[in-house]
């Protein structure tokens, strides 16, 4: 049983599906379906059962990986305590981030000016992030990442924008009832803020109507500020994604905020760069919620 197995079998059990994970490991679907193959002869069991061209992880697959993880978990603690006994701020740091994305950019440089030797492999808007490998999670799902420890980093206001004109633009606070039937700029559900909106909209007593959907913030601010519907803003993290021609507007009922978190792994060997990161992501977010 070698190493590569090990790699390749997890990142299988984890996506259910050869050709994306093939793609993604740059080695050939046949090669891939081929150690898969002898892994099971090795171990004598099926890991996964196939229906035509798909794959899901069995039962023995299931134990197994459990086992594997544990075992790749702790190489890999060893690769980052050896990596630490060198006494420098060195490493590959694996970050999954739902929210947030508009800031990340300067977290990432002001982190990097201080400690230019940490590389950093970023994943956006994971749909499970409990399926990928993560050092860090940053995110505000209502369900976060299992088997974490979590420092909560900020708790923000979600107002709702609307245009200039809307006739509602004069009230100081607004009921989210008041805006059941009008038409939502919204992120893809899966994503941890249409998550918590759209659980705000329940509470109010409706389903929101969305006319624009996509998995970009970026395009969901342009929108926006293009005044082609209404939307969530929130307060902090969104800072600066209206101009003069979109109001927002508090929401007195119900409550709209959310609670962003920075999760990782509770059994995990944190190395010298992964503090280095957590302290650094918690004080960048303490300046955020005191700076004007």
């Amino acid at each position: 049983m070698e190493l590569s197995q090990l790699k390749y079998f997890r990142h299988t059990a984890r996506t259910e599906n050869i050709t994306r994970s093939a793609a993604e490991l740059h080695i050939s679907q046949p090669a891939l379906s081929k150690m898969i193959v002898t892994l099971e002869k090795d171990l004598g069991v099926k890991l996964f059962n196939r229906e035509g061209k798909h794959i899901k992880l069995n039962h023995h697959g299931a134990v197994f990986l459990k086992y594997v993880e544990i075992a790749l978990g702790a190489l890999e603690d060893g690769r980052k305590e050896l990596e630490d006994a060198i006494g420098r701020t060195v490493g590959t740091l694996n970050i999954s981030f739902d929210v947030a994305s508009q800031l990340m950019p300067d977290l990432l440089k002001e982190f990097r000016d201080c400690y230019p030797e940490v590389i950093f492999h970023l994943l956006q808007h994971a749909r499970n992030p409990t399926q990928t490998k993560f050092d860090f999670c940053i995110t505000s799902s209502l369900v976060g990442p299992s088997g974490t420890e979590k420092k909560a980093l900020l708790k923000e206001e979600i107002f709702l924008a609307v245009p200039e004109t809307h006739p509602l633009v004069s009230k100081n606070s607004v009921h989210l009832s008041n805006f059941a039937e009008e038409g939502f700029i919204a992120l893809k559900q899966g994503s941890s803020l249409r998550e918590t909106t759209d659980a705000l909209c329940a509470l109010a007593g409706f389903k929101p109507r969305i006319i624009f959907e996509s998995d970009d913030p970026a395009t969901v601010r342009g929108l926006i500020r293009a005044g082609q519907g209404i939307a969530f803003v929130p307060a902090i993290t969104w800072k600066g994604a209206t101009d003069s021609s979109v109001v927002l507007l508090h929401v007195k009922h119900p409550v709209c905020t959310r609670i962003i978190e920075l999760h990782w792994m509770k059994d995990s060997y944190l190395s010298i760069a992964a503090q280095a990161f957590q302290q650094f992501t918690i004080d960048y977010f303490s300046r955020l919620v005191h700076s004007p």
